[in-house]
């Protein structure tokens, strides 16, 4: 009761199909004017779907420039434990290591692998193409959102989203399981945490000795998102819009970047890039608890607009938009995809 009560009055943890529901009209009123329900897809022309519906992570690495992100590789779902193996000593990623589904759900699937056995354990779990990745050596995360039109020379920055991982601090006293019984937010994810750290969570941390449970920055799995865009400056623009503009036409979405220090970050150094995610990215500084629903809306709709714009000016441009066939088979492919990571 008293997570629901939490629930209930925090909206962030609503479902997005409600809290969506005056976007869904916005939606229409584009699909209308543009004439299909599919327009998203010219947004990123060389992202499968524009990054909207079952894009491949793989893919959109492939157009990154190998400096801005870890070492990453693709297994295939049928591959034999013996091809991962061999995959994984000619990549020269080393553990421990992350896997994520390839075509991903919000955070869901995504391990840190420590040994060849629990590889094996994901490899044999997963009905689905995943990546191996590096883990990055750097310490904070944020997640910017960038937009370019076609028709500029230079892109801009429209909100950062700073992140407090799901992190715990020992008191000599209280076990892992009742330090996140003391926080609602850790709280909902203890299910999940148990599943994966089983008796572990039965251990009392050291007074101060602290404890990344989740080591990457997902809202769905208890990182706390805090708005952060008053640290947009010029020189940050700069670095984000000439690393984005050596990717082939993005021109929409969110970088989730790992760095070190912020100074290091805004002279370009010290980071890399986690993901890269499309015309499917939100906004995600809503999610700051300090913001009301009525902010969010705001910051959909702002977004969502500057996508509609973008894929206009593409589709002018001579990019054409999915079919109705097309679209409707795209996203049956995600939803496939789902129901599998789901049942990981």
């Amino acid at each position: 009761m008293k997570l629901f009560i939490h629930k209930l009055f925090h909206w962030e943890y609503w479902p997005f199909q409600i809290v969506y529901i005056p976007i869904y009209f916005l939606w229409i009123f584009y699909a209308i004017k543009s004439r299909t329900l599919f327009f998203f897809n010219a947004c990123n022309p060389r992202i499968r779907n524009g990054g909207f519906i079952a894009e491949s992570k793989k893919e959109i690495y492939d157009l990154i420039p190998q400096q801005f992100y870890p070492k990453t590789d693709l297994i295939l779902e049928n591959s034999t434990k013996e091809e991962v193996f061999s995959i994984l000593e000619k990549s020269s990623i080393t553990f421990p290591f992350i896997a994520k589904p390839d075509i991903g759900l919000r955070g869901s699937a995504v391990k840190k692998i420590h040994d060849l056995i629990e590889l094996e354990d994901y490899h044999n779990k997963a009905n689905f193409d995943y990546l191996i990745q590096d883990l990055i050596p750097y310490t904070n995360e944020v997640g910017i959102f960038y937009v370019r039109f076609p028709n500029q020379q230079k892109g801009k920055i429209t909100g950062i989203v700073g992140k407090e991982f799901l992190e715990v601090t020992g008191d000599g006293i209280s076990t892992i399981t009742a330090l996140l019984k003391s926080n609602p937010r850790y709280e909902l994810q203890l299910k999940s945490l148990q599943k994966e750290y089983g008796n572990q969570l039965d251990q009392v941390l050291a007074k101060g000795q602290k404890r990344n449970l989740v080591p990457y920055g997902n809202h769905a799995r208890g990182a706390k998102f805090i708005d952060v865009s008053h640290l947009i400056s010029e020189k940050l623009t700069d670095v984000i819009d000439q690393m984005c503009q050596q990717i082939p036409e993005f021109y929409f979405g969110r970088m989730d970047l790992m760095y070190e220090t912020w100074d290091d970050l805004a002279n370009g150094k010290n980071f890399s890039i986690v993901e890269l995610n499309g015309a499917g990215s939100e906004p995600t500084h809503i999610y700051d608890p300090k913001h009301s629903l009525f902010f969010a809306w705001y910051e959909l709709a702002r977004h969502i607009s500057y996508m509609f714009q973008i894929s206009v000016q593409n589709h002018q441009n001579g990019f054409p938009y999915l079919t109705f066939k097309e679209g409707v088979e795209q996203y049956q492919l995600q939803m496939q995809q789902q129901a599998k990571i789901y049942h990981f």
